[in-house]
């Protein structure tokens, strides 16, 4: 297949489509990770400040409920509550210490940590489950304790409650207040932290700002991993968080931990609405640089295509291809100078064919000047001969002899040279074997009586029938063997034709067993009046023979010459598809011709 040709104007085009492309997809990669990396920095500063924001928010509530705490514990009617030492009369007297209080629990403990009063604002923590908590710790090493149980989670201060001043470590037992982390706690913290939050005790989710389902794929990674420190990335309901936590209740079992969660595809917002601008304005680059760039190109390729099409044509042997140059740019004056290089060529080849034509008119001039001379000369003393009167019989038949051999030349010579000046519809075409013309011609040669010592042989695998003109290719093959058969007895003796069909084509070779051709004469072989070793020869052979041969749409060359072995070649086609005369009418060879 041939090379597939790509105009300059759609390069300059494919080449703005590529760089306007590249240059978009690396602008927007780069605006997207630099955005990316600033937002997850500007989220995890954001996480930082909303962690440090409950901390201090947390440690204000811890210090209203411990006040609340101990302003109870200092009451005297709680005190004198404590003393009765009855369990069914401080809870039935203590209801109103509860609301007093304003905490979500009030529970009062005897000095061996035993509930003797528990109240809660609504249904949650039971005393049994408080009591079984409370079991396992000491109420008054940590005064600050989290109680969860039921799906309940609790921040309550435990304060001692003692008869007279605390220094004489009279106890009279400890009064709880605590604060249930509920709904609505999950929500004031959530606007405190601007963000989405989450209180878990150890891997159970306890409350939480989140959708149901988000709120159970934080408890499923809860129970595959521990709790994270720091800001790690979370896909929860198909949504991406930045996660950082706080812990609550520091060395206590199960921990209390608060989830601190900003979206990261909230964030993130943004980065999408500036990605699809971004894209929108390259493609629109890429739009209008295209259309920018195949206006340039065209402005500026355009002359350039007009300019190589006169080139071509140049090539083509077309000096008047029409070639205008527009504007002032370095393509109009590069027009200009192939328009002056184009006109000089022209003339320069008119001369060169001017004083091709005279050389070549001196040259057949001193050609046919020097081959007729010799015939003429005979022809002149013959006939001078024959004026004498004592001449016998037989010495005027061999004057006649020598005036018709002469004749002849110069009748041959004539002949040679109407041969060149026929054009190709001069043939006359008719289909028939290749073998019987190369015969006849072979028939022809061997009846020189200098050629009887010489094999001329013919190998052919049957007969290859073709549509030629028999008289004049009979020419072509007699010149060729006429020239094989005298290089032949220089210093050999054979001279072969060979005849193959090949692709459709004849392709027909003559040998010969001579000295060869002299390098010197191959380039020149096929001009007219070319000879070389021959007392006889018009050097216009192997000229008439390469016309007859392309006139048939053939050719005829010199395939290699070694001494020894000289192999000139035609290829002939089978059919003809010149305007010939066929059988004394003009008809085109490639077509059906009915006679």
């Amino acid at each position: 297949m041939g090379r597939v040709r790509v105009r300059l104007r759609t390069k300059f085009l494919i080449a703005m489509l590529l760089t306007s492309a590249g240059l978009t997809a690396v602008s927007l990669l780069i605006v997207q990770r630099t955005v990316e990396n600033q937002v997850r920095r500007d989220l995890s500063n954001d996480l930082a400040n909303s962690v440090e924001t409950f901390r201090n928010a947390q440690k204000e509530r811890e210090a209203v409920l411990a006040r609340s705490a101990k302003l109870m514990a200092d009451l005297p009617s709680l005190k004198a509550l404590m003393t009765s030492r009855h369990p069914p009369t401080i809870q039935d007297a203590s209801d109103e210490m509860f609301r007093l209080s304003g905490g979500d629990l009030f529970a009062l403990l005897d000095p061996t940590s035993q509930f003797v009063g528990f109240h809660t604002k609504a249904p949650g923590i039971t005393r049994e489950q408080a009591q079984q908590l409370l079991d396992h710790r000491n109420s008054l090493d940590q005064p600050l304790q989290w109680w969860f149980a039921g799906g309940h989670l609790y921040e309550v201060v435990l304060v001692p409650i003692y008869f007279g001043p605390s220094t004489d470590n009279s106890l009279l037992g400890v009064v709880a207040v605590g604060d249930e982390m509920n709904a609505a706690v999950a929500r004031q913290v959530s606007q405190i932290a601007a963000s989405q939050v989450t209180i878990v005790c150890g891997s159970d989710v306890v409350v939480s700002t989140l959708s149901a389902g988000q709120r159970s794929e934080v408890g499923a990674y809860l129970k595959g991993q521990a709790i994270p420190r720091g800001p790690i990335d979370w896909k929860l309901g198909g949504e991406s968080f930045v996660v950082s936590s706080l812990a609550l209740d520091p060395g206590e079992a199960p921990a209390v931990t608060l989830l601190v969660m900003k979206s990261y595809d909230e964030a993130t917002a943004f980065l999408n609405h500036l990605r699809r601008l971004l894209l929108a304005v390259g493609l629109g680059a890429v739009f209008v640089g295209s259309v920018l760039v195949y206006v340039t190109a065209r402005t500026f390729t355009r002359p350039l295509e007009e300019l190589v099409d006169g080139v071509r044509a140049l090539g083509k042997g077309d000096f008047r291809y029409p070639v205008e140059a527009r504007g002032a740019s370095e393509i109009a004056e590069l027009t200009n100078a192939f328009s002056l290089m184009r006109e000089s060529l022209h003339q320069a080849q008119q001369r060169l064919l001017h004083a091709e034509r005279l050389a070549t008119i001196g040259r057949m001039a001193s050609s046919i000047s020097h081959d007729l001379r010799h015939p003429l000369t005979a022809v002149l003393a013959n006939a001078e001969f024959l004026a004498d009167a004592d001449l016998t019989r037989q010495q005027r038949e061999e004057l006649y002899q020598e005036i018709r051999v002469a004749v002849n030349r110069l009748t041959d010579l004539v002949d040679s040279l109407l041969e060149l000046s026929r054009p190709a519809d001069s043939l006359n075409l008719s289909e028939a074997p290749i073998e019987r013309t190369i015969s006849r011609a072979i028939e022809l040669v061997q009846a020189h009586p200098q050629f009887h010592k010489i094999l001329v042989s013919i190998e052919s695998p049957g007969l290859h029938s073709a549509q030629f003109d028999p008289r004049k290719m009979e020419r072509v093959f007699y010149n060729l063997l006429l020239n094989g058969c005298q290089a032949a007895q220089v210093c050999g003796g054979h001279v072969a034709v060979h005849v193959a069909e090949v692709n459709g084509n004849l392709e027909i070779r003559t040998t010969d067993d001579g000295p060869g051709v002299e390098s010197s004469l191959r380039d020149k072989l096929f001009q007219p009046f070319v000879s070389h070793g021959k007392e006889n020869g018009t050097g216009l052979g192997l000229t008439i023979a390469q016309k007859i041969v392309q006139d048939h749409d053939g050719t005829l060359e010199l395939e290699s010459s070694v001494p020894g072995h000289t192999v000139m070649q035609i290829v002939l086609p089978r059919v003809c598809k010149k305007i010939v005369t066929w059988n004394g009418r003009t008809a085109d060879a490639s077509q059906p011709f009915t006679v």
